[in-house]
């Protein structure tokens, strides 16, 4: 089947699932393949419980009308192909977003922006790979006026596959750190694999948002033909930080008709970034600022994001989502500030982090040695090979860490709860 004849089903059937137990009446089911399962094998039991069409690559026996039965080549890539095929009917603004740290925060605060004036679609939770991109395209619905899509990636050449069915007409990254190490290959392969996107924008005649507070930056953006600058040194916006006590107070300071003060609901001085990209593209799109400052003030954290969780007396920071060497390090620096009496670390493993794994965690444990703390617990991973100055405890496991939260007693204590997502530290505080 041709894709302008699978898109015409599309069209009648703008549902795509692939996933069984969320099949709905009508929905379009494409049967993926993976390491642990095979779609190809559930297309039957898709169409009983109400696909209108199964996308197969495999030759399969079943009891429903063979005419609900698609077969094609490979099932992801007519998935990405129908993505592509449907972003090609849109004129509209196409913003990526990537980078190493900061990603869905800031596709949270650009869509909250964007949304005042214009019906805007974005990424959806963190479906950012090469499944969930072509998923998030295909949610996008006529009446779009823009669109944010959030491009996750751990080694080179995966955002320029992303950037062949995204056809991004805007572009942020909004740093390259410590991040998947070892599919990238160092920091330097982290930036030529995050600046595949800045190469579209640059062949493409494309806009980049560009924080002018990374150095590194500068070169990597060398001739692309639109350029919009901000940061908190230099740009069409500039803004700083007013306090993180600890909520993020930011003053934008120039690039408008008056500054102004956004009082958010993120945690920590590092969110500085986030907030200024989507102010800068507010801006840019022609969105005034009080309805910049009531979008970035209403946005409030979830999902182990830069949260800020109270229990009885004790103020718990739970930034659990992710964590590599850069972000753990801005995490557990910005938590140091906080002026509170009793500040205890729970700091989970980093993964991805290939051969450099082991200095990583050690930097990190020497970088804690910098600071007074309670209590520091560290937890999976490679922390168990470090050493450190002051007294700690090892966990294996977030579990383990659990057993042991529930016989303290902590009173008028900030916590801070930060790892990488297979260590689930967020488990620590679950009931």
């Amino acid at each position: 089947m041709q894709i302008q004849e699978l898109y015409r089903l599309y069209l009648k059937h703008p549902s795509v699932q692939t996933d069984t137990r969320k099949i709905q009446k009508g929905d379009l089911f494409f049967a993926l393949k993976g390491p642990n399962f095979n779609g190809n094998t559930f297309a039957q039991q898709a169409i009983e419980k109400g696909a209108a069409f199964a996308i197969v690559d495999e030759a399969i026996s079943t009891n429903v009308s063979s005419n609900q039965i698609i077969l094609v080549d490979d099932v992801l890539l007519t998935l990405q192909a129908l993505a592509r095929y449907h972003r090609q009917q849109f004129t509209i603004p196409f913003i990526a977003i990537t980078g190493s740290n900061g990603k869905t925060t800031t596709k949270e605060l650009v869509y909250a922006v964007l949304s005042t004036k214009y019906t805007t679609y974005t990424t959806q939770g963190n479906l950012n790979n090469h499944i969930g991109i072509p998923l998030t395209i295909l949610s996008i619905q006529p009446n779009a006026e823009m669109a944010v899509i959030e491009m996750g990636a751990n080694h080179q050449k995966e955002i320029a596959g992303y950037c062949t069915y995204v056809l991004p007409t805007h572009g942020i990254i909004t740093n390259c750190g410590k991040a998947h190490l070892e599919g990238f290959g160092g920091v330097e392969g982290v930036r030529k694999g995050k600046g595949e996107l800045f190469d579209y924008l640059r062949v493409t005649n494309g806009t980049a948002f560009i924080n002018w507070d990374y150095d590194y930056f500068h070169a990597m953006s060398t001739n692309i033909a639109h350029i919009v600058k901000y940061g908190t040194l230099t740009g069409d916006i500039i803004g700083q930080v007013i306090s993180s006590e600890p909520f993020l107070n930011v003053h934008i300071q120039s690039g408008f008709e008056s500054s102004f003060a956004i009082n958010t609901q993120l945690v920590g001085a590092y969110n500085v970034a986030n907030v200024l990209t989507a102010v800068i593209i507010g801006k840019y799109f022609g969105i005034s600022i009080n309805l910049i400052q009531k979008a970035i003030e209403g946005y409030a954290p979830s999902n182990s994001r830069s949260q800020l969780i109270q229990k009885d007396t004790n103020h718990i920071v739970l930034d659990a989502y992710n964590a590599n060497p850069t972000s753990m390090k801005a995490a557990i620096e910005n938590f140091a500030k906080l002026s509170a009496p009793k500040k205890v670390l729970l700091i989970g493993g980093m993964m991805e982090l290939g051969e450099d794994s082991i200095v990583e965690h050690q930097a990190i444990a020497s970088f804690i040695d910098n600071f007074t703390w309670e209590k520091v617990i560290f937890v999976g991973g490679d922390f168990q090979q470090i050493v450190t100055k002051q007294p700690s405890l090892f966990f294996p496991s977030s579990l383990e860490v659990k057993s042991w939260y529930r016989q303290q007693s902590f009173t008028n204590t900030y916590l801070l709860i930060k790892g990488s997502r297979s260590m689930q530290m967020e488990k620590i505080i679950s009931d």
